[in-house]
């Protein structure tokens, strides 16, 4: 029983630039700050919409992912993205959680902090949920 790795679909490669054309060409961004983890606060009212999507959990093995993000809503102000792995809320460890726990979690909390780091490549249709 080995796990089940869904792989992302292929990218050909960018288009081949000179060096020098390069520096601010976003095929060839080499900012890798944008992978680093950040934290992102959210306050959430009673009855509210998160304004976010997750996918995966413990029985995909992948994590817990952003897999949406409602333009204009609060998380996307605070800079959640498509792509995000979700670490942490609150304290709570989300690297190996049941997808539903994450949801009960996220779903009735007022006020958290979620502790993320962006993964593009976590970008597959597992477990999808809507939290609106």
């Amino acid at each position: 029983n080995f796990p089940v790795a869904f792989l992302s679909p292929y990218e050909s490669p960018p288009t081949w630039a000179p060096p020098h054309e390069r520096v601010y060409h976003p095929d060839y961004n080499n900012e890798l700050t944008q992978f680093l983890p950040r934290i992102i606060v959210l306050k959430k009212p009673p009855g509210a919409q998160l304004g976010f999507n997750i996918r995966g959990g413990k029985a995909s093995q992948l994590g817990i992912f952003i897999s949406k993000v409602i333009p204009n809503s609060d998380a996307h102000r605070a800079g959640l993205q498509e792509g995000d792995q979700v670490l942490s809320v609150n304290d709570v460890d989300f690297q190996d959680i049941e997808h539903s726990k994450a949801v009960e979690i996220l779903k009735t909390a007022q006020e958290f902090m979620m502790y993320v780091q962006y993964f593009p490549y976590s970008k597959c249709p597992v477990l999808e949920c809507s939290l609106g």
